[in-house]
């Protein structure tokens, strides 16, 4: 439909299509920022994920896990046996040297821990590269 000038009525002005525009640039470049400083702040941060764990009788258990480090950095693990009441019953600090496996990014482990009492399951209270604050 148009006026009688020949002008769509559903067409919208031309200063209200420039916000648009300038809204979809604006949005754009502000998530792009975000996913970069993202990517940034993840690049050495150290993480572990539990791969197993096995309770091998009441004084042990057995636990797996991968660590994902910045490549050739020596990093330090604190492993906990958790008893059934969420009570940690034995810990464990476990140093991964940065030549480990050539200095991969990611790193196996599997680590006994022994226990105070029988314990419910393993599990990595965390992680950070050696000579940084204490866990």
């Amino acid at each position: 439909m148009t006026d009688n000038k020949g002008v769509s009525r559903t067409d919208a002005p031309p200063s209200t299509r420039r916000w648009v525009v300038i809204g979809t640039v604006l949005i754009t470049a502000f998530t792009a920022l975000i996913v970069a400083l993202g990517v940034y702040l993840q690049q050495d941060r150290v993480t572990a994920t539990v791969t197993n764990y096995g309770v091998v009788d009441d004084r042990t258990v057995v636990v797996g896990f991968d660590v994902r480090r910045p490549e050739g950095a020596a990093v330090v693990c604190r492993v906990q046996a958790i008893s059934v009441d969420f009570a940690a019953v034995g810990t464990v600090d476990v140093t991964i040297p940065a030549d480990e496996a050539d200095g991969a990014r990611v790193v196996h482990r599997d680590v006994t821990v022994r226990t105070t009492t029988r314990a419910n399951t393993g599990t990595v209270q965390n992680c950070v590269l050696e000579g940084a604050r204490s866990q």
